[in-house]
């Protein structure tokens, strides 16, 4: 089914995690992983047995961003709006399945992560990294803009002057500044990422799915709402929330002074 990805399942099914497996042209980025990755997230979102998902690059890096040579041979009907097509055609439907998503999906960010790759990292829902990691927004160092949600996402994370900074310059920031910066989640020393990072997706595969998801989508629409719009959505979606089992369970949970067991719907 996959060519590009390999695909690991862990605790029963629950975790999927996808690795990027180029390394050797440091997982970057073609048509084909491109459309991978959005098959891997939309055939999660809709599976009900899985309840996380997370993506992380096989070799010495996470992703060094689009693969150049596979993009520039898009044109094969002579349409000179190259780049253009395959923003629209493959990053931005990759974008959207991410956000869209009704799982957490996690990066877990091996090594360099560029351009693309490092906004591939950036707008999953959570990113975690090694110490030994980098981002890096390259775009400008070959002429271009940040893409894959690049400049919608950084003047949010960042604010206007930090992100202007990383865009403009290119400048290659640590994990460990990232972190400060409020750029990702966590970060983890190199040789005990593997097992810190699975506690964090553990964690996650166990919780309330559903909530989850709520929650997720009413951040991504608060980007758009003013106060009074986001308490009617908080009205709707937390009477959604009360409806699922997991609530049900976890007030019994409560009362019954045990811990609960989700079943993520």
């Amino acid at each position: 089914m996959y060519t590009h990805l390999e695909i690991e399942t862990h605790l029963e099914g629950k975790l999927q995690i996808a690795y990027l497996n180029q390394p050797e042209t440091y997982n970057s980025l073609n048509k084909t992983l491109l459309k991978e990755l959005r098959n891997f997230v939309h055939e999660g979102s809709k599976n009900p047995e899985v309840r996380c998902l997370a993506i992380s690059g096989r070799g010495k890096a996470f992703c060094s961003g689009q693969n150049l040579k596979d993009a520039m041979s898009y044109n094969d009907d002579g349409d000179e709006r190259v780049i253009q097509r395959i923003v629209i055609d493959y990053y931005n439907p990759l974008v959207k399945e991410i956000s869209k998503c009704r799982k957490p999906v996690v990066s877990l960010v091996n090594g360099p992560a560029v351009g693309a790759g490092a906004m591939l990292a950036l707008i999953c829902d959570i990113t975690l990294a090694t110490e030994s990691s980098y981002f890096s927004q390259a775009f400008v160092n070959i002429g271009l803009i940040p893409d894959t949600g690049g400049t919608y996402w950084l003047p949010k994370l960042l604010g206007r002057q930090q992100a202007n900074y990383l865009a403009f310059t290119g400048k290659k920031i640590s994990a460990t500044e990232a972190k400060q910066m409020g750029l990702i989640a966590d970060l983890f020393a190199d040789d005990s990422f593997t097992g810190q990072s699975m506690e964090v997706l553990t964690t996650l595969s166990n919780l309330p799915t559903k909530a989850i998801s709520l929650t997720k989508k009413a951040f991504n629409e608060s980007y758009d709402n003013n106060l009074s719009q986001q308490l009617d959505l908080e009205g709707i979606l937390q009477q959604e929330a009360a409806e699922s089992a997991d609530f049900m369970e976890g007030v019994a949970a409560f009362l019954d002074k045990r811990k609960p067991n989700y079943q993520g719907k």
